[in-house]
């Protein structure tokens, strides 16, 4: 089992380099480019549902910071597997009861699924498009507790937030 959990930290690393480096491609005007990141994406979300069969959440406490920051990223980038991002929701949100997950990344992941599911986002974190050089996010379920609700998992008021992102 050990060698097993090893192994699976550096699977999970690589995977997460293998996104980066093909994220770029996500938003392309190349649809071969666009093409290539659904398929690493469907791929990773393909593998993380096997992960999750055998080994429930990968933690920080199983697989290191890095590994487990790795699951979060790859389940948030399963935009096309609905059942693979609701069960990482699932299983990262008993992970956070027990301590064991960011309760900012399970915000990340609890807007972005909420959003696939073409439903109101509840901390702001996903964003549909910019209008006027503004990021502008997806509708919220309360716009004004956004971020007081944001401050309480730990994410930036939205304002700072999409300051990050913002055309000049």
């Amino acid at each position: 089992m050990e060698h097993d959990v090893a192994a699976l930290t550096v699977e999970l690393a690589g995977m997460a380099v293998a996104d980066h480096q093909s994220a770029v491609s996500a938003n392309s005007d190349d649809p071969a480019e666009q093409l290539a990141w659904r398929r690493l994406t469907a791929r990773h979300g393909d593998r993380l549902g096997e992960i999750m069969d055998e080994y429930g959440w990968p933690t920080a406490e199983m697989v290191g910071e890095e590994a487990a920051r790795a699951a979060w990223l790859i389940a948030q980038h399963a935009d096309r597997q609905l059942d693979v991002q609701r069960r990482a929701l699932h299983l990262m949100e008993q992970a956070v009861s027990a301590g064991s997950a960011s309760p900012r990344e399970l915000a990340f992941l609890r807007d972005r699924t909420l959003v696939n599911e073409g439903r109101k986002q509840v901390y702001g974190t996903q964003i549909a498009g910019v209008k006027d050089g503004s990021p502008i996010p997806w509708p919220c379920e309360e716009p004004e507790r956004m971020d007081a609700l944001r401050a309480e998992v730990g994410i930036e008021p939205f304002d700072e937030y999409v300051a990050k992102f913002a055309m000049t």
